[in-house]
Parts: structure tokens; C-alpha cells; sequence
């Protein structure tokens, strides 16, 4: 006759596989049945322990995940990591200079400022922390007075009990199975980590130093962009102003200011001078993109009468599309409102889109500029019966230096940069900038800016 207990703890066992470990489980009797019935029920609640665990530590490593910069990273372990983890304080360390020096990068305690600041640095010669590194396994301290007396030479340590911490769970960090540094854990109670699992910690400490990798090698791309920001505006801003005075004096040299010139010599110097406009040109879009880019873009912003300013550009554009005998039509309303803007900055924009108009259609053909308010924004859009761009390439169009199979109708030149850095203008003025395109079609170009009273 089978034992009903045994039904039972089947019952319960096929429960906890399907994910379920609080079952019903009769532990009734001291035999050996009765007590493989209480081991299936401690059974189940390890089991429970551990999945909550491991679901805990899955959505804290979703919220690490979420963060890009180093910074935004370590402070999101400082505020998720208190659901499975006890802590006062957080360090973190990077190996340095192949490994022989440790240095911190970012410390966030209960106690107030840290006393080992972001930049403090000890020799690995010598340390205890070397055991750790070898092993590749989490170190607890319950006692870090205790630790201090026996390490007095321990700076580090002497520190964070100054702190008031007075126990420590020390995590090494390795990325691809190479150590990249350390996670410190402090408690102002002694003992805090003595009954925690280690291999729970192995397995954080492992999840940690690859998103910390991650956000570190993502913060040096950021620096190095800057300092190619930096250097790119020094180099650009140093070419500018011999290229000025270049054009300066072909003016005088075109103009006949210094003596008049055969034919032949004025067509030699009107093309010096083109070709100086387009580097010109094209100093002055880099300066722009590094100015963008570096998060220097300065905008004047004031009120500004739409319809005043559309009767600028009118006079511009009709002289820009002369060249090509192309028209320029104005779709314009009689009554326009106010709008809040660098008008220099927006003039720019137009200028591009008006340009590339000109640029990518065929002589004879038709440009309209049209403007209307719509929904709380102004709209501003350039239309052309150009070639069209392919819908496969729509998206490079926005992008810095991000060329497109469409190519000038007279082999005009261009940086590529123009509607990046239109975009960003635009979206400086909290805007947006858009093109609707078909091959054989034409383009619109559209760029909107938000209806503002300030």
C-alpha cells in the first residue's frame, strides 16, 4: 500500500519545478518518510529565497543597465542595490597602469563627504586586496577595527572606520575574465555580511563590472569627442581669419581698387575667390558643428515679427536661384504672429534649405517657400522640383558628412554639414525639421518652431 505522504511531496515536488514552492506538504510522523517530508519543505522555502533573490537582482540589473555615464551608473547601484544588499556606504575603484595602482573613481556614504575622495589612489604592491584579485572571489570582513589592528599600515581601511564604517563586503570586478577593479560595500554595524551568500555575490560583482565597463569605455569616448570638439574650433578658428583676409584682398584685386585687370585675369581671380567663399564656407559650418557639438551654441532669442523676416529672405533667395534661372515663390499668409527665435540662427537654417534647393534642381525649375501656424507651432517648409532623394537614404540626410547618391545639378560644392547643423538649430529652439521626398518627385523640407510668448 503506497503511503499517502508520498503522493503528496510528488505533488509537491512537480509544483516547485512549475515555479510554485509554497505548497501544501504533510510532515506529519518521525519516520524516514516523515522526514524526507520536512527536508522537501525546507527544500521549498531555499528555493523561494533563491528565486526571490535572483529576481531581485535581475530587475536591479535591468535599472543599472538603463544608465549610459559612469556617474548615472554608480548612482543607480547606490539607490537599487538596498533591496538585496545592507550598505551605508559604496565605493568604487578602478586598476590603473596595468594593474599595479587602484584608483577611486566615485564614493557615496551615509555619513556625509567621503574620506576617500574620487582621485585617491594606493600601490596594489603589497595589499591584501592582491588575495582577491586571485581568487576572483567577494571578501567579507565582519570586523573592520579588528582588521585595521592587524592591518595598521591599511590607509584605506583607516579611512572608512574614520568613517564610522565597522564592517565590509569587498566585490572584484572582471570584464571578459580580466580584473577591472573593485566594489565596496560598508555597514556602520558589525557583522552586517557575515550570513550572506557568496555566490550570490560573485554573480553581482560579475553583472556590475560589465555594465561599469560599459558606462567607463562609453564616458572615454564622450572625452575623447570633447577633445576632438576642442581641438577641431582651435584649428578651424586659426584657418578662418587668413582665409578673410585672403578674400579681403581679392575683393580689392576684383573690384579694381589697386589698378583695373585684363579679362583673363578677373575670370583667373573670380574663381580664386569662389573657391575661397566655399572654404569659408565650409570653416565656418565646422565651427558650427564644434560649437553644436561642444554644447557652446549660442542663441539670441527675442521676439521676433515673422513677416519682417521672411521680407529678408525674400530679396535672398530670388538673387540665389538667378544663377540657375529658377524661380522662387512665396506661399506665404497675409497675417503672421510673433515668434521667439534667433533670427540670425533660423536665417541660417532657411539659407541651407533654400540652398540645397537650388543646389539639387535643374535649371528653369520652381522653389516655393511656404509658412504657415499650425497647432501651437510655426511651420516653415522648401519645396523644390528637384531629383528627389530615395527613401533607403532619408535618413542619412540629417546626419553630419552623411552623403547621399543625389549630387548637385551643376556640380556645386558642399560640406555635408549644413542640415546637421540645421537640425540641431532647430531643436535648440525646442523645434523640429523633417523631409518628405520622392525620386523624379522633389523634396519638402520642413522645419518647425514652437508659438512662445516670452
Amino acid at each position: 500500500m503506497v503511503d499517502h505522504r508520498i503522493i503528496h511531496y510528488r505533488d509537491a515536488a512537480r509544483a516547485m519545478a512549475r515555479g510554485r514552492f509554497r505548497v501544501l506538504i504533510p510532515v506529519d510522523g518521525a519516520d524516514e518518510v516523515g522526514e524526507l517530508g520536512q527536508a522537501l519543505l525546507e527544500l521549498g522555502k531555499t528555493l523561494e529565497r533563491k528565486f526571490e533573490e535572483v529576481s531581485s537582482l535581475a530587475q536591479v540589473t535591468e535599472q543599472i543597465n538603463a544608465g549610459i555615464l559612469l556617474e548615472e551608473v554608480l548612482e543607480k547601484v547606490y539607490t537599487s542595490f538596498r533591496a538585496i544588499l545592507p550598505y551605508d556606504r559604496i565605493g568604487f575603484a578602478l586598476l590603473e597602469e596595468d594593474g599595479r595602482v587602484l584608483r577611486a573613481r566615485w564614493a557615496h556614504t551615509e555619513s556625509g563627504s567621503p574620506k576617500i575622495p574620487s582621485g585617491y589612489s594606493a600601490r596594489m604592491e603589497g595589499s591584501s586586496l592582491l588575495s582577491i584579485l586571485e581568487t576572483g572571489r567577494p571578501r567579507i570582513l565582519n570586523d573592520l577595527e579588528a582588521h585595521l589592528r592587524a592591518h595598521p599600515n591599511s590607509e584605506p581601511t583607516r579611512l572608512i572606520v574614520e568613517e564610522g564604517m565597522r564592517s565590509s563586503l569587498t566585490c572584484p570586478l572582471l570584464a571578459v575574465g580580466k580584473p577591472v577593479g573593485f566594489m565596496f560595500f560598508s555597514s556602520t554595524r558589525l557583522g552586517t555580511y557575515a550570513d550572506l551568500h557568496v555566490a550570490l555575490f560573485t554573480q553581482i560583482a560579475g553583472q556590475l563590472a560589465m555594465i561599469l565597463e560599459k558606462s567607463k569605455l562609453y564616458q572615454q569616448l564622450l572625452d575623447l569627442n570633447q577633445l576632438k570638439n576642442r581641438f577641431l574650433g582651435m584649428a578651424v578658428h586659426d584657418l578662418r581669419h587668413p582665409i578673410t583676409v585672403i578674400q579681403g584682398y581679392l575683393d580689392m584685386l576684383v573690384g579694381g581698387v589697386v589698378g583695373s585687370l585684363a579679362p583673363a585675369h578677373q575670370r583667373v581671380l573670380r574663381t580664386i575667390q569662389g573657391s575661397s567663399e566655399a572654404m569659408l564656407n565650409m570653416v565656418n559650418d565646422l565651427l558650427d558643428v564644434s560649437s553644436i557639438e561642444s554644447g557652446n551654441l549660442d542663441l539670441r532669442l527675442k521676439s521676433v515679427s515673422v513677416g519682417a523676416f521672411l521680407e529678408e529672405i525674400r530679396d535672398e533667395s530670388v538673387l540665389l536661384a538667378k544663377g540657375k534661372h529658377q524661380e522662387v515663390r512665396f506661399d506665404i499668409p497675409a497675417e503672421l504672429p510673433q515668434i521667439f527665435m534667433d533670427s540670425q540662427r533660423i536665417h541660417q537654417v532657411l539659407n541651407n534649405l533654400v540652398t540645397n534647393a537650388i543646389k539639387f534642381s535643374k535649371e528653369g525649375t520652381v522653389i516655393t517657400i511656404g509658412m504657415r501656424a499650425d497647432q501651437g507651432e510655426i511651420q516653415v517648409s522648401v519645396v523644390d522640383q528637384g531629383q528627389g532623394i530615395p527613401k533607403e537614404e532619408l535618413s542619412k540626410v540629417f546626419t553630419e558628412y552623411g552623403r547621399i547618391s543625389v549630387r548637385p545639378t551643376a556640380n556645386e560644392s558642399s560640406t555635408g554639414l549644413g542640415l546637421a547643423i540645421s537640425k540641431r538649430i532647430v531643436e535648440a529652439h525646442g523645434g523640429r525639421i523633417w523631409v518628405e521626398s520622392e525620386p523624379g518627385k522633389g523634396s519638402t523640407f520642413t522645419f518647425a518652431l514652437p508659438l512662445s510668448t516670452k
